[in-house]
């Protein structure tokens, strides 16, 4: 229960801040924190704690916790992500994400063409081969699910440490934007058999079609995410 606990104030004290509602140079208490909030104050205690580590708060003794610009913040810790796609400002969120996508992805695709091991090579066309029945059938859970391992074994197999610890940003941007409402029905035939060709381009050692299949998926996502946050706005 207790843990439950520490979860919901550190989700709730952290959308507050994600979202602006708690501006930078704001200073809460402990006291004011456990009254704003039902919490005990192990739990005030144990969120701040969080908090600091994300570098969303700071702490001084007689002063309490301060909010911290957001140039100051961890905006690669997943649950700041997961706050921030919650938000209203989500469009500008996902816009910051795909771009970093973009960033890295092709270029993590590339070096898995030269890198990854024969069993990296056949789980990657494996999860291609999922992808595409999940996505014939409309589950998109399980799609979800299959494309999240799909883009983290790439990651893992381009062999450069700093590209597979992005794996988590890059899972919860493909959850937000199936939790929002933000992908087709059914995912797009195209997008699927992109994915097809980046793993048939990993497994072939080609580098050059690797990366260019996994560019047209960022790019293809990027308009997705652009046509239904214009849809929603419209609506």
């Amino acid at each position: 229960m207790g843990s439950d606990r520490h979860e919901q104030v550190l989700d709730e004290l952290g959308a507050a801040i994600a979202s602006g509602e708690l501006a930078p140079g704001a200073v809460l208490r402990s006291e004011e924190l456990q009254e704003r909030f039902g919490a005990s104050r192990t739990v005030a205690r144990e969120v701040v704690r969080v908090l600091e580590t994300m570098g969303l708060t700071s702490s001084r003794r007689r002063v309490g916790v301060t909010v911290r610009e957001p140039a100051e913040w961890n905006h690669y810790d997943p649950r700041l992500i997961r706050w921030q796609l919650d938000g209203a400002d989500r469009a500008a969120a996902l816009r910051t994400l795909t771009e970093l996508r973009s960033a890295v992805e092709p270029c993590a695709a590339r070096f898995a063409a030269l890198r990854a091991t024969p069993e990296e090579r056949g789980r990657i066309r494996a999860l291609a081969v999922h992808l595409q029945r999940t996505a014939r059938a409309r589950d998109l859970d399980t799609f979800l699910a299959h494309d999240v391992a799909f883009h983290d074994l790439l990651l893992t197999a381009s062999r450069n440490p700093m590209f597979a610890q992005l794996s988590s940003v890059v899972a919860e941007v493909l959850a937000g934007r199936t939790e929002h409402g933000l992908m087709p029905d059914e995912p797009q035939p195209e997008a699927v058999a992109l994915h097809v060709e980046v793993a048939e381009a990993v497994a072939l050692s080609d580098p050059a079609r690797a990366e260019r299949a996994m560019r047209d998926i960022v790019e293809q996502a990027r308009e997705e995410i652009a046509a239904a946050v214009s849809s929603n706005l419209g609506d």
